[in-house]
């Protein structure tokens, strides 16, 4: 594990140029995520649509887990046609960006209540996309920057993600508000230009071919596997175990905070202008503080923090379920679970950025964000299933108690963890 040592000046920082092109792809990367997730639940119990099947409709997102299975040959293989002028990466990049657009605007012509199986495809089609497109760009973002530098660019790259859920979130809702559900998934599809222009304006970071020619399966598939096992041996159990379960009490509860809003009777502009609105920039100075947390604390006392915080953000969201709708408190659970929520997810970026060596950058990256995804895209398939059982508060308890091993985790690694040895060089 490469530990940030070097603290850098604020303003060096923020004056560095990858970050404006950062911004760019990290809204192309959000901008789907809402809409086949919290955006989508709300069309879907308007509609009618049981919270049990709202729940099983988060397994549409399982590409965004198994993403490690293609991310090889992403790393390794030119797309047809655009590679010659894009190169491998960005051609990639911009083809998946297309597919996203192309997917959305499919999901706006869904009419759930009288066939909720086209919102499944289509969510499924956007959701293959998507996760294709964030192979590339973090496949990119790990090749634009050193290791110290990671921080502020995962929190650039959250600023664009949740400004792109601003859109996703109160935007959309505020279109479906005043005109349709189709007009606001239309509108969304024309928001994929801000990313596609991102990637046209960045440069071309490809690295060299690990084999020449045409790489062997070995070279795609198992040799990032070995590298990181090389490297970290047997403290890479405790170090996939951590990721995995980082972020699982967000992804499990994610999927019910809009049923819970809907249920509690607030209106879709109370959730649009608190949760979506005010909640993503509350978001946004969560993420920069994390980015400036690891840049002068360090990654792990970050890391920790930002695990305990997250977890312990959903109490909020079982105080909210228990008091009943009540905007202040609404208030309250968004702005706490929302600075935790960026926190975290700055923290958990750069540490995983700090594991994959540069000639796996794409591959061994994607294998981590998947692992991380996994355990609560599984369980969180089944969250209207424990709502309808034990009940929303109960159910906000459970998700916050995980903050206990996350901790745990996170000091064992850091405690146990030495300094692996350097990555070994492309063919050797």
């Amino acid at each position: 594990m490469t530990s940030l040592q070097k603290s850098l000046p604020l303003r060096e920082l923020l004056r560095d140029p990858r970050l404006a092109l950062m911004l760019a792809l990290g809204f192309s990367s959000g901008l789907p995520f809402l809409l086949i997730f919290s955006t989508q639940s709300a069309w879907l119990r308007e509609a009618g649509v049981s919270r049990s099947a709202i729940g099983l409709m988060s397994y549409a997102a399982l590409a965004f887990t198994f993403k490690f299975a293609w991310a090889p040959f992403i790393d390794e293989y030119d797309p047809p046609f655009l590679a010659a002028r894009l190169g491998r990466r960005r051609g990639w990049m911009l083809l998946a960006q297309l597919m996203v657009a192309a997917s959305l605007a499919g999901l706006a012509f869904g009419a759930p209540a009288q066939s909720l199986g086209w919102n499944v495809l289509f969510a499924f089609l956007t959701a293959f996309a998507a996760a294709s497109q964030d192979v590339t760009i973090d496949g990119w973002r790990i090749d634009a920057a050193p290791i110290e530098r990671q921080g502020m660019m995962s929190a650039v790259y959250q600023l664009g993600y949740r400004l792109a859920m601003l859109c996703a979130g109160a935007g959309a809702l505020y279109i479906a508000d005043f005109a349709s559900w189709r007009a606001a998934y239309l509108a969304m599809a024309g928001l994929t230009l801000v990313g596609i222009g991102g990637c046209l304006l960045s440069p071309r970071l490809d690295k060299p071919r690990i084999s020449g020619g045409r790489p062997s399966f070995a070279v795609s598939f198992v040799e990032p596997l070995r590298d990181l096992a090389t490297r970290y041996g047997a403290t890479l159990i405790a170090i996939l175990a951590l990721v995995a379960i980082y972020r699982l009490p967000d992804f499990v509860s994610g999927v019910m905070a809009n049923p819970l809003y809907i249920d509690l009777g607030f209106t879709k502009s109370d959730i649009a202008t608190v949760s979506k609105l005010y909640g993503v920039w509350i978001g946004i100075a969560g993420a920069f503080g994390g980015g400036l947390a690891v840049a002068r604390l360090g990654l792990m006392p970050t890391l920790i923090l930002g695990g305990v915080a997250a977890s312990s953000s959903h109490l909020s969201l079982a105080l909210l379920a228990s008091k009943g709708a009540s905007l202040p408190l609404l208030t309250l659970a968004v702005s706490v679970e929302s600075f935790a929520g960026g926190f975290a997810g700055a923290a958990l970026i750069a540490y995983m950025s700090s594991l994959v060596s540069p000639g796996f950058a794409a591959s061994q990256y994607a294998l981590l964000s998947s692992l991380y995804a996994l355990p609560g895209k599984l369980v969180g398939g089944l969250s209207g299933v424990m709502v309808d059982e034990f009940g929303y508060v109960r159910f906000f308890l459970a998700t916050a108690a995980i903050g206990v091993p996350v901790a745990a985790l996170s000091i064992l690694v850091w405690r146990v963890h030495a300094r692996p040895v350097e990555a070994p060089a492309p063919g050797q």
